[in-house]
């Protein structure tokens, strides 16, 4: 393909992120530091470290992103070790029915954990039963302000990305380098801790941070377990008066700076290109066969996992069909009226229409950008290419949150991006939100489908007389359709169901997206618990039937997807 064509391609995506990434988030850091006479001013962001609200705040958020990540590892890491090491019975189903915890928004899951784990929940309804219990004296599990609850449903939903990560990183290490170290005499939990983990530190790492800013400003768990002392929430209360108010500018930068610093220290630490992700291994790997209690440890292992990881889903799968379902284990009566009136409900029937029309606008626009990034990135030798690539999974690296927040800010009256708004319709400002925070899976599936495509099929259609661009769209794209497919799916349903976009940028209920109907049947009274879980369940079957998808056409590969 032109010289041309390849500069027009980072030309193009050079401007997009300049006006809808770089510039909203330079302007909210503009506005953290503009005084009210207009000059430059550290007084709101010092504020932040000196109010206690504040800095609670981020100290909680900072406990939420750490523990989150480090209870992601702890269940992650002995998985993939297993995995890696033994062949055992039902190794297969396992292995994929760990994507399971990813198919329900964690929000949606968070009211299944507090129908388990709730003073009037299921736990404490069986200790009652069993006479250990005063039912007069529950035990608040979630404990005061449920920063253990948030932790766990973080935990639950998370783990996934480092499993895939994790999986990636042994999947490429050499088995020639464990084996000199046996025979040298480092063996079992030694040589695991002195060869094994320095080696895949740079894969862990790169699902570990991916855990931690998702977590360190995840929204909408913190909101349905009233948890508010968080950042992310403080955040979300204070863009109801953003006129004149410069403190969630502050605190947007404040949770901002946190990330990169701690992403960068992790780089330096653990990130840098070694021996330790030098390519592929040299020599093919062994799986072991067990004895039969080892065996039995394996799958033990990943179906209680699996089994704990799903009770925030089998909690919302029951909520949508229980009439009752209060200080007793199981629901007192079963019913499907709540998904009849979900589904009669105007609010929901709106939100599903406009996720619709918001998500596949998004990634119609993802997948064509996105296969001529992979493109430059993989078949050209442009210089910059590798920056082009950088640029396209920046927002992986930076929290939702902040995106969110910078649109809104963008949009209000007399910003730049208020014409955007069509009156009150965020349509355009909702597309290209989604657009941006998606595009990352998109391009990450069209460059492992151009590397392994070999380009001497497009070379030997050129020296037919074949045009470069017909070549690409008669030869190339058929052949990594499977993965233009995995990664579009993705992007498509990630859309539908984004949460910090939609439950800020979305503000008449005529234009709310799924998500934020079912945050608003949440907070509101009556039957609102079981329509929300009703419409959660059926994101749950959209979600999982498209992971597990890209899932089987990806493969190993699709740990690469969440990596920066």
């Amino acid at each position: 393909m032109s010289r041309k064509f390849s500069i027009a391609i980072f030309a193009i995506t050079a401007a997009f992120f300049a006006v809808f990434f770089l510039f909203p988030i330079w302007k909210t850091v503009q506005e953290a530091f503009r005084g009210a006479d207009g000059g430059f001013t550290l007084a709101y962001v010092g504020e932040v470290f000196k109010n206690p609200i504040y800095l609670e705040g981020l100290i909680n958020s900072l406990k939420m992103g750490v523990f989150s990540t480090l209870g992601c590892i702890i269940i992650a890491l002995p998985l993939a070790l297993m995995a890696n090491t033994y062949r055992f019975p039902g190794k297969d189903v396992l292995n994929s029915m760990l994507l399971i915890p990813m198919i329900l928004p964690p929000f949606v899951g968070a009211l299944g954990i507090k129908q388990f784990l709730g003073q009037a929940g299921v736990l404490n309804a069986f200790l009652v039963k069993i006479g250990i219990m005063d039912p007069g004296a529950p035990i608040d599990w979630l404990g005061d302000g449920a920063l253990f609850g948030v932790v766990v449903m973080n935990a639950l939903h998370l783990y996934p990305i480092a499993y895939l990560n994790i999986s990636a990183a042994l999947a490429n290490l050499d088995p020639a380098m464990e084996e000199a170290a046996e025979n040298l005499g480092c063996t079992g939990f030694q040589r695991l801790r002195k060869i094994t983990l320095p080696l895949i530190m740079p894969g862990m790492f790169a699902g570990a941070t991916i855990i931690f800013i998702w977590a360190f400003t995840e929204l909408g768990v913190p909101l349905v377990f009233d948890f508010g002392r968080v950042t992310s929430v403080q955040i979300f209360d204070g863009i109801k008066d953003l006129s004149g108010n410069p403190f969630p500018y502050a605190l947007v930068v404040v949770m901002l700076v946190s990330t990169l610093i701690l992403y960068l220290i992790g780089k330096i630490f653990f990130g840098r290109d070694n021996f330790s992700s030098s390519g592929r291994a040299s020599t093919g790997r062994h799986l072991k066969t067990p004895n039969p209690w080892m065996a039995a440890l394996c799958t033990g292992s990943f179906v209680f996992v699996t089994g704990v990881a799903i009770l925030p889903h089998i909690g919302v799968v029951l909520l949508s069909v229980s009439s009752d379902w209060y200080q007793t284990i199981l629901p007192e009566g079963f019913t499907a009226q709540h998904y009849e009136d979900a589904l009669g409900h105007p609010l929901t029937v709106n939100s599903i229409a406009n996720s619709l029309k918001y998500a596949s606008l998004a990634t119609v626009f993802d997948i064509v950008l996105g296969i001529g990034i992979a493109y430059v990135v993989v078949r050209t030798r442009l210089p910059g290419r590798q920056l082009l690539d950088a640029m396209a999974m920046l927002p992986l690296a930076v929290p939702g949150l902040v995106l969110a927040f910078g649109f809104l800010a963008m949009t209000r009256e007399g910003q730049p991006f208020h014409g955007l708004m069509l009156g009150e319709n965020p349509l355009i400002i909702l597309v290209i939100a989604y657009a941006v925070r998606r595009l990352p899976y998109v391009v990450r599936s069209a460059a492992a489908g151009f590397q392994q495509t070999s380009v001497s099929l497009e070379e030997a259609a050129q020296n037919l007389g074949c045009p470069p661009l017909r070549a690409m769209r008669k030869i190339t794209i058929p052949l990594i359709a499977a993965n233009l497919i995995a990664g579009g799916l993705l992007a498509f349903s990630f859309a539908m169901l984004e949460v910090s976009d939609s439950l800020i940028l979305a503000q008449q209920q005529q234009h709310f997206p799924i998500t934020k109907a079912i945050y608003a049947l949440i907070s509101s009274l009556g039957n609102g618990h079981h329509l929300a879980s009703a419409l959660g369940v059926w994101a749950m079957v959209f979600l999982g039937v498209t992971i597990i998808g890209a899932g089987i056409i990806l493969g190993k590969k699709m740990g690469a997807l969440f990596r920066v």
